[in-house]
């Protein structure tokens, strides 16, 4: 972690993170505030009045005064500690649920973020190590609470213990006190006065040390918590049982265990634990008795020298030791905000990852007869951190309201050529054309609109079989049901006793249904026919299937895109016989570009290598 933080920075930081942490649970700080008002006064009611029934016993003894002290104090105490405890409950649930809803703010982050951007591996690392710098010491946003808590009950409690021990000080000794009229002396109640805070400082000072030295294990803890996280939930793991099982890993599995000793005695933090961390924490609360023993000391000697009754040393006593706790609690916070400010850092580099493709003005034209036309204008592509080009002058034009199929060998392109007429990604050299502008210039979300794409790791969601397939709680239903039906569902469907109220999965209910790979890529289908967009791409969705049976799904939905542009991606090229023109790639390049049967009559072509290659798997 970063050393020299200033106190200005990390109070930047951490006001910020109270803005983001309000703006997902406004109820939260308001809460918590009036908690810590009511922590941080009752200690000083219960001193207050305490201190005015024992002056009363020890003074005129009045029946009727006495009794009035006893009921307000009681009065008092008891409504703030009623009040005290309603707001803990309160504050409890709020936290409980902050947990939870802190984490949209990553969320929507990510939601946010440019594909290109949520593809970076870097930013799902830094993502990763924010989330277990949370876990292993709950360092980032949500050690916040516990720095604004100790902030406000900290003031607030110094200011209320000042105001009850300044009388200390300004009480005088009588003459008749003798010697000890010395502790009237300006200079003596001075360097108390500074002995108090000085030593409160230095207390608080060495207690942030060692927070300090745990938080220096951040490395070693996140590292163990990953091998935890992992190993130690491997068991639960259904679909890892089989292999697990058959290999007999569970012997791998407790080996580390057996040597992932970061959190246990004997490892690193325990020794440190014993070690440094020890002493600094206690030499910090050691120093604190030290100081709140001086107190009672002075305090004493003041009253045997008759500044003020017995009454009054109660107050001075509880609300003086008070008032130093709250001076080594301020001081060991700012440690700990200085700590927690590298942590915070880190989440909001990855908050404030900026969005660099351009977003476009332009409305996409909304064509009824749907005549569309796509360009490649000499295209180059290379992922970011690669020096290798994924796509390399590539030029090609859609035939709208045609069938093309995009073949070739793994790492060939297929699938960045799509995520670039998709704008996934900007290409660094060359343009794409939609109707002879730069897509670039496009609203964004208004040219993804024109898309139904079906990628091979499609995902389904957790959710009822109709909003899966509309991707919204509200959807029409008649059109769900006939693209399920369109996409060969309609059999299944049938047999779905809530239809399309039907849960898909069963992991957040009981009555839902678990689907077959090949039924999982009929929804994922009939999803993209529901959209209705001009331009409908299947990315190998189907390459769990054997070549037959993709070849039926392709041949299916052919005959219902209608006059759609359809773009096929697959392996198996019996599975685009179909189409109208093939463009096939190589090396990130379009080699040949035509239909089936003139590139297979080309015998020195890759089109005519690859279909005989994969021949003994055809049918006609």
């Amino acid at each position: 972690m970063k050393e020299n933080v200033t106190l200005g920075r990390g109070a930047a930081l951490h006001l910020r993170g109270i803005r983001e942490l309000h703006s997902v649970t406004p109820k939260f700080f308001p809460v918590l505030t009036l908690y810590c008002v009511f922590s941080a006064v009752i200690p000083y009611v219960t001193v207050f009045f305490s201190a005015r029934i024992l002056k009363e016993l020890a003074t005129l003894r009045r029946a009727e005064t006495l009794w009035r002290w006893v009921a307000a104090g009681v009065f008092s105490t008891g409504a703030a500690a009623i009040a005290k405890a309603l707001l803990y409950r309160r504050y409890d649930t709020l936290l409980s649920d902050l947990w939870g809803r802190k984490e949209t703010l990553f969320i929507r982050k990510m939601f946010s973020l440019d594909f290109s951007e949520l593809d970076k591996q870097e930013n799902h690392d830094l993502r990763a190590q924010i989330r277990q710098n949370e876990n292993w010491s709950g360092w980032g946003l949500m050690r916040i609470e516990e720095i604004y808590t100790g902030a406000v009950t900290g003031v607030i409690g110094l200011i209320s213990g000042a105001a009850l021990t300044v009388s200390l000080f300004a009480s005088p000794v009588p003459e008749s006190g003798g010697w000890l009229t010395a502790l009237n002396h300006p200079v003596f109640i001075l360097v108390l006065a500074a002995v108090m805070v000085g030593v409160s400082i230095l207390a608080g000072s060495l207690s942030a040390k060692a927070t300090k030295i745990w938080s220096d294990f951040a490395e070693e803890a996140t590292f163990g918590n990953r091998l935890f996280g992992h190993f130690g939930f491997i068991g639960q793991a259904q679909k890892r049982n089989v292999d697990i099982r058959m290999n007999n890993q569970q012997n791998l599995v407790h080996a580390y265990w057996d040597t992932n000793r970061c959190f246990g005695v004997s490892g690193p933090i325990g020794r440190a634990a014993r070690g440094k961390i020890g002493v600094y924490a206690s030499l910090g609360v050691c120093v604190t008795a030290l100081i709140t023993g001086f107190i009672y000391v002075f305090t004493c000697l003041k009253a045997l020298g008759g500044a003020f009754d017995v009454g009054s040393v109660t107050q001075y006593v509880g609300a003086a030791t008070a008032m130093v706790a709250n001076i080594f609690a301020l001081t060991d916070l700012v440690g700990t905000i200085k700590t927690n400010t590298p942590y915070l850092e880190k989440t909001f580099e990855f908050l404030d990852i900026p969005n660099a493709m351009y977003q476009g003005s332009l409305t996409t034209e909304k064509r009824s007869d749907r005549q569309y036309e796509v360009e490649f204008r000499d295209v180059s592509f290379k992922y970011p951190g690669s020096e290798i080009w994924a796509l390399r002058h590539v030029s090609m034009k859609f035939k709208v309201g045609k069938r093309l199929a995009i073949v070739g060998e793994n790492g060939s392109g297929k699938t960045t050529f799509i995520k670039l007429l998709c704008r996934l990604y900007d290409p660094q050299e060359g343009q794409i054309l939609l109707n002879g502008i730069d897509i670039r210039k496009y609203r964004y979300d208004d040219y993804m609109s024109i898309f139904s794409v079906v990628f091979q790791d499609f995902q389904l969601i957790c959710q009822p079989l109709g909003n899966n397939v509309a991707g919204s709680m509200e959807y029409d239903r008649d059109r769900v049901e006939k693209a399920l039906i369109d996409a060969g569902f309609g059999d299944r469907l049938a047999s779905m006793d809530k239809g399309l109220d039907t849960m898909i999965y069963k992991n957040l209910s009981e009555d839902g249904v678990d689907v077959s790979g090949g039924e999982a890529q009929k929804i994922a289908i009939a999803r993209a026919l529901y959209k209705d967009a001009p331009f409908i791409i299947l990315d190998e969705p189907t390459a769990a299937l054997d070549p037959i049976a993709e070849a039926e799904i392709y041949s299916k939905f052919n005959d219902i895109v209608g006059d759609k542009t359809a773009i096929y991606i697959s392996h198996r090229l019996s599975s685009c016989k179909f189409c109208d023109e093939i463009a096939v790639f190589h090396e990130g390049r379009v080699i040949q570009q035509g239909s089936h049967d003139a590139l297979v009559a080309d015998e020195g072509g890759k089109y005519y290598a690859l279909w005989h290659a994969q021949a003994q798997y055809y049918t006609e």
